[in-house]
């Protein structure tokens, strides 16, 4: 009995581990030419700003920062930086890279996919919720406000606490509309990429211009004294943000990663790059130099942009969600709004619309491997007005002469209606939070990805040195790096830690360096923890708190020692991370400690998302997976998403 149930565990975690084989596609036309750094680089920032600059920025210096919010998006910056040049080098492992489910799938296994593609689709459907907010506030506010005082003044009083006071309606009927648009193939216009990425450039410029024409450096050092004259003459000091002690940072340095972790939405992006990396002619210098130059563009934009918008409005009279559009009317430039308003709507049109597209492609993916219902994967077909497929012995032939749309209907439409419920029913903060915690842990997943692939032995799918009689061999899909096999011997596991017996990484030292990465991982959640909670005990020398801290920060050392002292995977690749495991222990930790500093509705509602997509992959996706249906091969078209 016992045998069966080991056998059974053994059979059920290898399933958590089975990876996905890669499909090689057909080389791509010699035509088309390569991409240069250049050309990476304007992809990249197409992909980074976007709708994060327009929705971000006003909350995080009203009710945060203040002024100095642009310290904020350094951290911020830096932070996502790092995880850039990580998924980079997890790209750089895979033949035909592209997003980070496919990666994940490919290198870490099944459980992982879908934990990283589960949260990936949360902060789609969260972003969508965030621009469709954002456009109806900025469009409300063209026409006098009229919309959310009637809303507001009908609905507030019925509204749970935990939910927006009023429905946005407005908001609603433009993601439907643009669910509609999206199932009749409007985004695949290369006309309409070209005009909104100009236009953005366009806005933007006349933004960071206009502040600096505008502003007024004492909305830098403003005290009390400002703060009581604007709440008499607003007649409402409720409807002003917080003033803090005044000055350029009002709120101190106590909150700076609680606005880091939100500002972290505005330089993602980057994956953009990774997806063009793969035509570019030299990407092992191309892809990491386009990462590092797209960000610090974006952080100079970012800055300009909040700089601009400090300097023209008092922190604490910010419009939470169409800040940039109000900023004009505080100063006067009226003429100016209707053109800076138009300008932002399309951008954020168009934000959308690409989002969209992206999750309906994430969502096709995801329901075509089996992790989601396979009926989210239906294409309808299309079929010649004078043909009708009859179901008979000859079906087979007639459908091979028609072709599917490419339009993955049902993967449009349903996660596009949950972003409608969305953004019917939650407060706008409450989404920019959560989407910005969505993008703190799917990198931070990124990052765990490559400390761990770089200590693995050679794996099958993107190694060359096999050959294809090989592979042939093994038809089932392969395993994860936690798979296990027989040791023969085990007595000497600590001299092992510190004196790999091998030059090479084993199946071995590949599970050492898993299970010590999950420690750090574990003990860098406690120290973040202990430090969010009780910081000042701590510096101040408490002699628990202090010890404990140093204790964990000893720890932490020895597991990182004994994680590089381990043999790393000497394949070459494009690009290779720097410092590591260093730059895994300070990329993890900033993200850790971001993360902590969300609140507790944005931690509640993430545990309610991941409940409901684990209840669905382990009642349903585990059994319908790929490596469950064997005969079942997706199309290499869809590997890339």
């Amino acid at each position: 009995m016992s045998t069966m149930l080991g056998q059974y565990l053994r059979q059920f975690g290898q399933k958590l581990v089975r990876r996905k084989p890669q499909f090689r596609e057909e080389p791509e036309s010699s035509e088309t030419p390569p991409l240069n750094t250049l050309d990476l680089v304007v992809i990249g920032l197409d992909n980074m700003l976007g709708a994060g600059i327009y929705i971000l920025i006003g909350g995080v210096a009203k009710y945060v920062a203040g002024p100095a919010i642009i310290l904020f998006l350094l951290v911020a910056g830096l932070t996502t930086l790092l995880s850039g040049l990580c998924y980079v080098e997890l790209a750089a492992g895979v033949e035909k890279p592209g997003t980070v489910y496919f990666i994940s799938y490919v290198t870490m296994g099944q459980l992982y996919a879908f934990i990283t593609g589960w949260n990936l689709l949360l902060y789609l459907i969260i972003a969508i919720a965030c621009i469709a907010r954002a456009w109806s506030s900025i469009f409300d506010s063209l026409i006098g406000n009229h919309i959310s005082e009637a809303l507001e003044g009908t609905f507030s009083l019925q509204m749970p606490y935990f939910l927006a006071s009023f429905p946005d309606f407005l908001a609603l009927g433009l993601v439907l509309l643009l669910t509609g648009l999206l199932a009749l193939r409007v985004y695949e216009s290369t006309l309409i990429y070209k005009v909104f990425t100009g236009l953005n450039i366009l806005v933007l410029s006349f933004i960071i211009l206009s502040g600096f024409i505008k502003g007024d450096l004492h909305n830098w050092k403003l005290m009390e004294q400002d703060y009581t004259l604007a709440a008499a003459g607003s007649g409402d000091a409720y409807s002003l943000g917080l003033l803090g002690s005044g000055g350029f940072v009002p709120f101190a340095f106590d909150g700076i990663l609680q606005g880091a972790a939100t500002c972290f939405y505005a330089f993602v992006g980057f994956a953009g790059i990774v997806n063009a990396g793969r035509k570019a002619s030299n990407p092992q210098w191309s892809m990491p130099l386009a990462v590092m130059i797209s960000f610090f563009i974006c952080f100079l934009v970012c800055f300009g942009v909040s700089a601009a918008l400090t300097l023209m409005v008092p922190y604490y009279l910010i419009q939470l969600e169409s800040p940039l559009l109000q900023a004009f009317i505080y100063v006067g430039w009226n003429s100016a709004k209707y053109v800076m308003a138009v300008g932002t709507l399309s951008i954020l049109l168009y934000s959308l619309l690409s989002i969209m597209f992206i999750m309906s492609q994430l969502t096709y993916a995801m329901a075509e491997d089996g992790l989601l219902f396979r009926g989210l994967a239906w294409i309808p077909v299309h079929t010649d007005a004078h043909t009708i497929i009859i179901r008979t012995t000859y079906a087979r032939i007639i459908v091979h002469t028609v072709a599917p749309t490419g339009t993955p209907i049902m993967a449009i439409l349903v996660p596009g209606t949950l972003a409608a419920v969305m953004v019917l029913l939650f407060d706008f903060t409450d989404l920019v939070d959560l989407m910005s915690f969505q993008s703190l842990l799917a990198y931070s997943l990124v990052t765990f990805s490559v400390l761990v692939l770089r200590y693995q032995p050679a794996q099958n799918g993107n190694k060359k040195e096999k050959t294809e009689e090989e592979t042939e061999t093994k038809p089932e899909v392969e395993g994860g790096p936690l798979e296990s096999e027989p040791e023969v011997g085990t007595s000497n596991i600590l001299q092992s830690l510190w004196f790999p017996p091998s030059t090479i990484p084993t199946r071995k030292s590949g599970q050492i360096v898993y299970g010590c990465a999950s420690l750090v991982v574990l003990l860098l959640i406690i120290l973040s923890l202990i430090l969010y909670r009780w910081s000042s005990q701590v510096f101040s020398g408490d002699p628990v708190l202090t010890t404990v801290a140093v204790l964990l920060l000893l720890l932490i050392t020895g597991v990182t020692v004994i994680i590089w002292r381990q043999p790393h995977n000497a394949s070459t690749l494009p690009f290779r991370v720097p410092a590591l495991p260093a730059l895994f222990l300070v990329s993890t930790f900033m993200n850790v400690y971001l993360m902590i500093q969300m609140t507790t509705r944005t931690w509640a509602q993430f545990g309610i998302w991941m409940a409901i997509g684990f209840a669905i992959y382990f009642g349903y996706g585990i059994q319908h997976s790929l490596g469950e249906n064997s005969d079942q091969q997706p199309a290499a078209s869809t590997s890339q998403t």
